[in-house]
C-alpha cells in the first residue's frame, strides 16, 4: 500500500528529502540528515525526521522508521506538522501489527489537517482500517481521499489511494480494482516516482492472480522484480504475493519452501503485520501438503498474533485453516460442526469468499455424516450460490456443493451433471495455463469433484461410466494440445547457461573440487528458468474423454485395463470387443507396496548381478504382484496384447517382468485419452535420427552398429551430440534412438537431462520442437521415470514427448546396464525395420533377449517400456 510522504508542509531541504522517498530512499535519507546537520527549524526539523522515517519503511526498517517518526511527532513547532507526523507513524505503526496505537494515531491527526492533508490522512486511516479487515470502511475512507484530490487538482494523492484501493478490491474479488493500479501506475511514472509506479505494478500483478490469471500475474511480478532489484530496495513482504500465487495453482512444495524464507526474513526485520500473514500461508502451505500439524501450529501462531494486532477478520482466516487441518484428521464433532458455521458466516461478513467456501463444504459434509440432512442441505445450497462468479476454483466448488445437495435429495443424475460442470470450468481454467509445470499441477484442483463422480458410478456398477469418470481426471495436461513455448531469448539463454552451469558442476564432482558456488549459481539458474517458463500464454483446446465404442474400434482384438483408484480400492476397467467390465483388484496401498517390491527386487539384479537370492525375491515379488492385478482379469484376458493404464506408483512398474505381460505386447499409457490419440495419429515420415552421448563408449558403438540397421541415419555422436544439434533433428524425425546418460529428478521431473557433448539436455528443451517424432527410443537409465502430480499428471521427458504429438516412445524405468542393452536394442530395431509394430517388436525382443541371459537379463529386459501407441 501507498504511504503519504509528501506535502505542502516544512520548507526547503526537508521537504525535497521527503519528496525523494518514493524515487530514492536512501537519497532521501542522507538529504534529510543534511537537514538536521545544520540546525534546522521546529516544522523542517518534523519533516526531517518524518522522512528518514518513511525511507527507513521502504527499506524496511520499521524499529528505526518509529523511533523517527516519533522524533517527528515531539519536534513539530506546529499542530499541522504535528498532526502530519501522527499521521505517518500511523501508517508504520500498523505495518509493525499495532493497528489499533495505529488508528489512534491517524484519528487524532485528522482534526487538525484540511485540504489535501485532509485527504492524505483520510487515505492513510483506510491503509489503517484495511489492516484491520475493516473493508468496507476504508473503502470509503480511500473514496474520499480520491474526491478530495480530484477537487484540488492533486494527481499524486489520487494515486496512492488508488493504488490503495485498487489493491483492496482486487484482493475482495471487487469490481474496479485493476482500473485504480493501472491509473495509480500510469500517474506515478508521470510523476517520476519510479518505486511507487513499481508498487501499483505489482499489486497489478496481485489483481491478475486473484481473477485466475496466472501467467499473466507471472509474467508482472518478474518485471516489477527486475524493477525492484535496479532500484536497490528489498521487498521482503512481496514474498507473501509468490506464496499467495503459489497456493494458487497450487505448487505446494515451492509455496511452503518460500513460506519459511518468508518468515525468517519478516521476523529479522521486526515486521510484524507482514509475519503474522507468512504464518497463515505457512498453515495454508502445510495443510495442502498434507503436514496437519504444522499447518496446526502455524494458524495457531498467526491467529494468536492477529488477535493481538486487532485483526479480527485475519485471526478468522487462520480459525478457517485449523478448523479444515482438524476435519481432515477425521474428527467429526458437534463442537467443531458449530465452530466451522460460525467461522464460515465470519468469513462471509468480512469478504474472505473462498475459505469461508470451503469450510461451509466441510461443515455440510460432516452435517450429512452426523444424519443432520436439513442442515446439510443449507450449507450446500448456500455454498452452491458460488457457482456462477469468481475464480475458476471457486465456481467449481460451487458446482460441487451442488452436487453434495442433489446427492441428499437422491438425485444422482443430476448430482453427475453438475460435477461435470464444475470440471469443465476447470478444464477451461487449465487452458489458460500454457506452461506444463503449471498445468500438471493445477490438477489438485477438481479432485473431490472426480472422486464423487466416480463414486456415483463405482455405486451405480456401471463400468462405462466408471471410465468415463476416471479419465475426467487422469492426465489433463496430456488431454491439451501442448502449448508452444514463443521465442523467448531469456529463456533460451538462461537453459544455455544452465547447460554450461552444469557441465562444470559435474567435472568438479568428479574432480573433487568445492561446488558450494556452482550449486548456488545452478539453482539460482533454475529458479529463473521456472519463472521464465511459467509466462508461456495457453488457450488451446481440451480432448473429451472418449467412449467405450470409439475404444473398442480402435482397440481391435487388443483389451484395454485401466487401472482406478476409489478410495482405499484400486479397481479395473476393462474394454474387450466393444464391452466394459468393471472389477475389484483389491486394496490400493497393497498394490502400491507390491509395485515398489518389483521394483526393487528388479533394481537388485540389475545393480547386484545375478544370485539366487536376488532372483528369488524379484521372481516373488512378480508373482505376488501379478496375482492382484491379473488374477480377476484373466480370463478376459486370454493371449490378447494389452494396453495398460495405470494409477499412482504402477506408472513405473516393469511390466514384462510380470508373468501375465512377459512376452506379450503391452503398451503402457497415462490415460486412455492418450493412447486413443496416439493411435489415431499419423506417425513422422523423417530420416531416422540415432544419437549418443559423452563418457558411454558402450552407447557410441550402440548407435553406429544400428546406422548399419537403419541407412540413411543421421547419426550425431562425439562433440556433434550437443544439445541444439539433437533438438533441431528430433524435428520431424520418423524415429530417433538417444542412449546417452540420463537423471531424473522427481523434484522438478522437467529438469530430467539427458547427457550430451556441451552440457546435458534439459526436458524443458524438448516443449520447443514443433514437429514431434514419430517413435523415441531411450536406452538411457530410468528415462522412462514419470514425476506424479494429483489425477496422474505425469512429468518429465515421457510427458513432454506424448504431449508434442509424439506417437510411441520406448524408455527405461529402471537403471540399466549399457553393454548388454545394446543387443536388445539392435534386435528391437531389426524388427521395427522388418514392419513390426513398436509393442509388439519390443515383447518379441525382450523374450529373445532374456532367453539368452540370466536373472540380470530378464531385469534389464523388463526395464523397458512402451509409452504411448505401441
Amino acid at each position: 500500500m501507498s504511504m503519504p510522504d509528501s506535502t505542502d508542509a516544512g520548507a526547503g531541504n526537508a521537504q525535497a528529502a521527503l519528496d525523494t522517498v518514493q524515487r530514492c530512499p536512501r537519497d532521501a535519507i542522507t538529504a534529510a540528515q543534511r537537514v538536521l546537520a545544520a540546525g534546522p527549524a521546529d516544522d523542517e526539523r518534523s519533516t526531517a525526521h518524518r522522512a528518514i522515517g518513511l525511507a527507513l519503511r521502504e527499506l524496511n526498517d520499521l524499529p528505526g522508521a518509529l523511533r523517527h517518526l516519533r522524533r517527528a511527532v515531539r519536534t513539530a513547532g506546529t499542530a499541522r506538522a504535528a498532526a502530519l507526523a501522527r499521521m505517518s507513524l500511523g501508517y508504520v505503526l500498523a505495518n509493525a501489527g499495532r493497528t489499533a496505537a495505529a488508528l489512534r494515531a491517524v484519528t487524532a491527526a485528522l482534526p487538525e489537517l484540511t485540504g489535501t492533508d485532509a485527504g492524505r490522512a483520510r487515505m492513510q486511516r483506510g491503509v489503517v482500517l484495511h489492516y484491520r479487515g475493516r473493508y468496507d470502511e476504508a473503502v470509503r475512507d480511500y473514496g474520499h481521499a480520491i474526491d478530495i484530490a480530484q477537487r484540488d487538482g492533486d494527481l499524486l494523492l489520487e494515486a496512492r489511494a488508488r493504488n490503495n484501493r485498487g489493491l483492496l478490491n482486487a484482493h475482495r474479488g471487487t469490481a474496479g480494482g485493476a482500473d485504480d493500479l493501472s491509473r495509480a501506475a500510469a500517474v506515478f511514472r508521470e510523476l517520476g516516482l519510479d518505486l511507487a509506479a513499481a508498487d501499483a505494478r505489482w499489486n497489478g500483478g496481485i489483481a491478475a492472480g486473484q481473477r485466475g490469471d496466472i501467467a499473466a500475474a507471472l509474467r508482472c511480478f518478474a518485471a516489477v522484480g527486475e524493477e525492484y532489484r535496479r532500484l536497490a530496495v528489498p521487498r521482503p513482504a512481496l514474498l507473501l504475493d509468490r506464496v499467495e500465487l503459489l497456493l494458487s495453482v497450487p505448487l505446494v512444495d515451492e509455496a511452503v519452501q518460500v513460506a519459511a524464507v518468508a518468515i525468517r526474513e519478516l521476523r529479522r526485520r521486526g515486521m510484524a503485520s507482514d509475519l503474522a500473514e507468512a504464518l497463515l500461508a505457512q498453515a495454508r502451505a502445510a495443510l495442502l501438503a498434507g503436514d496437519l500439524d504444522t499447518a496446526t501450529a502455524a494458524a495457531a501462531a498467526a491467529r494468536t498474533r492477529f488477535r493481538r494486532q486487532g485483526r479480527r477478520t485475519w485471526a478468522a482466516f487462520a480459525r478457517h485453516v485449523e478448523l479444515r487441518a482438524e476435519f481432515r484428521r477425521g474428527t467429526r464433532t458437534p463442537a467443531l460442526f458449530r465452530a466451522m458455521v460460525r467461522t464460515a458466516d465470519q468469513l462471509d461478513a468480512t469478504g474472505w469468499r473462498d475459505p469461508a467456501l470451503i469450510t461451509r463444504i466441510d461443515a455440510g459434509l460432516l452435517a450429512a455424516a452426523a444424519g443432520r440432512t436439513d442442515r446439510a442441505r443449507d450449507l450446500f445450497a448456500t455454498a452452491a450460490r458460488t457457482r456462477g462468479r469468481g475464480t475458476a476454483p471457486r465456481r467449481a466448488q460451487g458446482w460441487y456443493a451442488l452436487a453434495l445437495w442433489r446427492q441428499l435429495d437422491g438425485d444422482e443424475s443430476g448430482a453427475a451433471r453438475a460435477l461435470r460442470r464444475g470440471l469443465a470450468v476447470l478444464d477451461r481454467h487449465r487452458t489458460s495455463l500454457g506452461a506444463t509445470e503449471l498445468r500438471a499441477h493445477s490438477g489438485a484442483y477438481g479432485q473431490e469433484l472426480a472422486a464423487e463422480g466416480l463414486d456415483i458410478a463405482v455405486r451405480a456398477g456401471a463400468p462405462a461410466r466408471v471410465l468415463a469418470w476416471a479419465e475426467r481426471w487422469r492426465a489433463n495436461t496430456l488431454r491439451m494440445r501442448s502449448a508452444l513455448p514463443p521465442d523467448d531469448p531469456d529463456l533460451v539463454a538462461a537453459l544455455a547457461e544452465l547447460r554450461m552451469v552444469s557441465g562444470l558442476l559435474g567435472d568438479a564432482v568428479l574432480a573433487d573440487r568445492p561446488v558450494r558456488a556452482l550449486r548456488g549459481r545452478q539453482a539460482r539458474l533454475e529458479h529463473r528458468i521456472r519463472d521464465l517458463a511459467r509466462r508461456v500464454p495457453g488457450g488451446s483446446g481440451v480432448l473429451a474423454p472418449p467412449t467405450v465404442d470409439a475404444l473398442a474400434e480402435r482397440l481391435g482384438p487388443r483389451v484395454l485395463v485401466e487401472l482406478v483408484a476409489h478410495g482405499d480400492r484400486l479397481r479395473a476397467v476393462l474394454v474387450r470387443d466393444g464391452r466394459a467390465s468393471l472389477h475389484d483388484l483389491g486394496p490400493l496401498t497393497e498394490a502400491a507396496r507390491l509395485a515398489r517390491w518389483h521394483r526393487f527386487g528388479l533394481r537388485r539384479l540389475i545393480t547386484t548381478g545375478d544370485s539366487a537370492a536376488a532372483r528369488a525375491g524379484a521372481a516373488h515379488a512378480a508373482t505376488a504382484l501379478d496375482s492382484q492385478l491379473f488374477d480377476p482379469l484373466r480370463r478376459r484376458l486370454a493371449d490378447r496384447a494389452l494396453v495398460i493404464v495405470p494409477v499412482g506408483v504402477l506408472h513405473g512398474v516393469g511390466w514384462a517382468g510380470l508373468p501375465t505381460c512377459a512376452g506379450r505386447a503391452v503398451t503402457v499409457a497415462p490415460s486412455a485419452t492418450v493412447w486413443l490419440a496416439a493411435d489415431q495419429r499419423e506417425a513422422a515420415v523423417g530420416p531416422p535420427v540415432l544419437a549418443s552421448g559423452p563418457r558411454l563408449p558402450a552407447g557410441q558403438a550402440e548407435v553406429r552398429r544400428l546406422a548399419r540397421v537403419l541407412p540413411g541415419s543421421r547419426l550425431l555422436t562425439g562433440a556433434d551430440a550437443t544439445a541444439d544439434a539433437l533438438t533441431t533433428a528430433l524435428d520431424g524425425a520418423g524415429m530417433v534412438h538417444i542412449a546417452a546418460h540420463g537423471t531424473f529428478r522427481a523434484d522438478n521431473p522437467q529438469f530430467s537431462t539427458l547427457e550430451l557433448a556441451g552440457g546435458p539436455l534439459f526436458a524443458y528443451e524438448w516443449e520447443r520442437v514443433a514437429r514431434p517424432p514419430g517413435c523415441v527410443v531411450l536406452s538411457a537409465c530410468e528415462s522412462g521415470l514419470t514425476g506424479l502430480r494429483p489425477g496422474d499428471e505425469i512429468m518429465g521427458f515421457a510427458a513432454v514427448l506424448l504431449a508434442l504429438g509424439t506417437r510411441c516412445l520406448i524408455a527405461t524405468v529402471l537403471p540399466v546396464p549399457a553393454e548388454p542393452t545394446t543387443a536388445l536394442m539392435l534386435d528391437l530395431h531389426r524388427r521395427m525395420r522388418a514392419g513390426a509394430q513398436p509393442a509388439p517388436a519390443l515383447a518379441d525382443a525382450q523374450r529373445a533377449f532374456v532367453a539368452s541371459g540370466d536373472g540380470t537379463a530378464r531385469a534389464t529386459a523388463a526395464a523397458f517400456v512402451c509409452l504411448g501407441a505401441g
